[in-house]
């Protein structure tokens, strides 16, 4: 090899390091700014109290699990049986078996669900799917779920309290996080339905 090739290839290897380095920057720097950030409406870093004594044992069970994943989360891997993928569907699916209240892949049969569409699929399939145009006040425990044209892209996550046209939500695959949010369901674009408990 020559020498100007030495030279010109040690400049592409310095080059691809320096954009590396920079992309490794950048995503550092995403990952600080979006830390503390919401996707809608407000983040909550605690979770809220909730008035348990109102609700039957299976509510109450979603939000005992929920609670003890958001003090204590796992990685998305945890709650898709090994599977790296988008996780989001996945938290819905492993909190509602923990709780006792598995969900039924139409696909293959087992508990856990990976898509939004397969889980919107499931809930139409056993008449406990609710649209939003319908007016339906959610419940704890129902399911959310949301269009790719929503703040939060293609998603679920599960409804902890409903009131006055506010919801709070306990999702997985947050910033690849578990995290709490509360907003105004009528704020939030692409918000398709309901899966009812």
């Amino acid at each position: 090899m020559t020498r100007q090739l030495r030279s010109q290839r040690a400049r592409w290897i310095a080059l691809a390091l320096v954009l590396l380095g920079v992309a490794a920057a950048g995503n550092l720097w995403w990952q600080r700014q979006s830390a503390g950030q919401a996707v809608v409406g407000e983040r909550l870093t605690e979770f809220p109290a909730l008035d348990r004594s109102a609700l039957d044992p299976t509510r109450a069970g979603i939000v005992a699990v929920a609670e003890r994943e958001f003090g204590e989360p796992g990685a998305g891997t945890k709650y898709a049986e090994g599977a790296d993928e988008a996780w989001c569907a996945d938290f819905v699916s492993w909190v509602l078996r923990a709780a006792g209240a598995p969900l039924v892949n139409p696909n293959s049969g087992s508990w856990r669900i990976p898509g939004v569409y397969t889980l919107q699929e499931y809930y139409e399939s056993t008449g406990r799917f609710v649209p939003i145009e319908s007016g339906y006040q959610p419940r704890t425990g129902d399911v959310l779920l949301y269009a790719e044209s929503s703040p939060f892209g293609q998603h679920t996550n599960i409804v902890l309290r409903a009131e006055a046209g506010q919801v709070t939500t306990i999702g997985g695959n947050e910033f690849d996080e578990v995290r709490i949010h509360r907003f105004t369901l009528a704020d939030v674009p692409g918000v398709v339905g309901f899966g009812q408990l």
